[in-house]
């Protein structure tokens, strides 16, 4: 892969990972607008752990709370926020693994990257998901804190979570949306599902770095460590510009972006 490529899929998926909008959308349409062959999955997942190690230090207090709840919740001390929200995050975390790996099974992954199909696909993702943030954003009440997540809340937003491995849908755009539909304020519903984002992505990145070391392609290592690199630090700088805009405004330039997005897509597509 040439440099140039190499920064534009690291800062595609670090400034898109976090916002509601799909990174993984955007990784397809990349290669299709500026003409660089697609840079295939394991790049892909080099730049989602160069964005897990970005939320980790963003949210290291929550992310250090779960870690030791963890072993809270061994012993068995579901009382303790702290334990249920390492609770929280393995329930919300299985329906993804479950369906991911239903796709990798089954090729359906690569089907829905294809050139001519991911355009509508995306497009209509894009433009439905989009319609559905609106929604749950301006017509549902801030009524509660992520402290006040209950195990069904979160069993709801782990299989909207699943959904998202369609390309366009946006992981963190789905789940907020199913935390604002919970009645979570916009804050904790980010905050939240950017949590959820850490073992996901630490599960596919294990995979994808197994395969990595099992190419024996030195290059492609070589390629990895740049882009996720590089997709750190515009990761970390969305999620702080992102989390400071939502504290006090909506989503809605984000619809709005999809709308336009979705619609450019799906007419590209069919006309």
């Amino acid at each position: 892969m040439t440099l140039f490529h190499l920064i534009l899929v690291a800062l595609v998926q670090g400034i898109t990972e976090f916002l509601p909008i799909s990174s993984s959308g955007h990784l397809i349409l990349a290669p299709m607008v500026t003409g660089e062959p697609d840079q295939g999955p394991m790049i892909d997942m080099a730049v989602h752990v160069g964005t897990l190690f970005a939320v980790i230090l963003a949210f290291r207090r929550e992310v250090a709370e779960a870690f030791f709840g963890f072993f809270h919740l061994l012993r068995g001390h579901t009382d303790r926020w702290d334990a249920r929200l390492a609770l929280f995050l393995i329930v919300g975390t299985i329906p993804v693994v479950i369906v991911g790996a239903i796709f990798n099974a089954f090729g359906i992954m690569d089907w829905l990257r294809d050139g001519s199909r991911a355009l509508a696909v995306i497009g209509w993702t894009t433009l439905i998901f989009g319609i559905l943030l609106y929604i749950a954003d301006k017509f549902t009440a801030q009524q509660r804190e992520m402290q006040q997540i209950t195990l069904k809340d979160t069993v709801m937003i782990g299989l909207a979570q699943a959904v998202a491995l369609i390309p366009g849908t946006s992981r963190s755009g789905i789940t907020m949306t199913a935390g604002r539909f919970l009645g979570l304020d916009r804050v904790s519903a980010a905050r939240f599902s950017m949590l959820l984002a850490i073992p996901t992505i630490i599960a596919a990145g294990a995979l994808g770095t197994k395969d990595i070391i099992e190419s024996g392609d030195t290059q492609l290592g070589i390629d990895a460590l740049i882009a996720a690199g590089l997709s750190f630090i515009a990761a970390l700088i969305a999620i702080k510009l992102f989390m400071r805009w939502i504290a006090s405004a909506s989503m809605t330039p984000f619809v709005v972006y999809r709308l336009i997005l979705g619609s450019v897509l799906l007419w590209l597509a069919y006309v």
